[in-house]
């Protein structure tokens, strides 16, 4: 392995990947925006915070690359000392986190103060061989976020999952939230718990940082995500519904099949009422 290949180039990748997910939710922020969605307005506060929350850390981060890379390129003294987007990463993780989950305050009032608290607290700290010194602090709030993000996607999946009704269209649309509520939290987990281990492991390189990074920008992609999603699954059900009447009724085009047995008693009521009309005109004009 090369010099830096644990500190910069790990930091590197974390970057890379991180700005790549901010694309993302700029794609999605601004079809959001363009679908012109009757939500209200602390929806549309919380996406539009989560917007420039994800704007203002994805800047920092690629700030930190320049000051390592380019500001510092001959002076690798500078990678003892972390720059300030690093503590600022444990504090926008946990806004994100907190805005996102925040309805469960009991949960997530304490992991966010944690994640503001290791932010803090590695800010004062500054020196990274000295991290280890949050050891106990970072551990509790990565556990903390982790047991958040399994404990909400369970409890959604089994809420859900117990909420299918058999109609194929409603189905289609729990399966789906089910989806999202399980990306929202695999995908956050899976990364916090290698923040955690990569932290704990190996403090004095970037690891961590590769992992811890990207975070905030799996909250506001499975967000936006499930945001976006919903006319689809409404035109789903509005189609399937109509589908399933055109079928009973025997309605459905370029079909030319038997009628169902709705459609065939409905015209035979008709048929007779239009008989028994008949019967009672012939009935009256034949009297004197």
């Amino acid at each position: 392995m090369g010099l830096y290949d644990e500190t910069l180039g790990t930091l590197l990748v974390g970057i890379f990947f991180n700005t790549y997910l901010y694309g993302i939710v700029c794609y999605q922020f601004a079809l959001y925006y363009q679908a012109n969605f009757n939500d209200r307005p602390p929806v549309k506060c919380m996406v539009l915070f989560l917007f420039f929350l994800d704007t203002f850390h994805s800047m920092a981060a690629i700030y930190m690359a320049w000051v390592y890379m380019v500001t510092n390129y001959a002076n690798p003294a500078a990678l003892q000392y972390a720059a300030w987007p690093y503590p600022f990463t444990p504090i926008g993780t946990a806004a994100a986190a907190f805005v996102l989950f925040g309805i469960i305050i009991a949960m997530a009032l304490p992991t966010f103060a944690l994640g503001v608290a290791c932010g803090v607290k590695a800010w004062i700290i500054h020196v990274i061989a000295d991290m280890p010194h949050i050891n106990k602090l970072a551990t509790a709030w990565l556990t903390m976020q982790v047991a958040v993000d399994i404990f909400i996607t369970g409890t959604l999946s089994i809420i859900l999952a117990r909420a299918k009704t058999g109609w194929s269209a409603t189905d289609t649309v729990l399966r789906r939230l089910i989806r999202g509520a399980i990306q929202t939290g695999l995908f956050a987990s899976i990364f916090s718990l290698g923040d955690l281990i990569s932290f704990l492991a190996l403090p004095t390189t970037n690891f961590y940082g590769m992992f811890a990074i990207p975070i905030g920008r799996i909250y506001s992609n499975t967000l936006l995500d499930t945001l976006l999603v919903r006319e689809k699954l409404k035109s789903q059900m509005t189609s399937s519904a109509f589908e399933r009447t055109s079928r009973v009724m025997g309605w459905v085009p370029g079909e030319p099949t038997i009628p169902g047995a709705a459609a065939t008693s409905i015209h035979l009521g008709v048929h007779r009422s239009l008989q028994d009309s008949a019967d009672a005109a012939s009935f009256d004009g034949t009297q004197p």
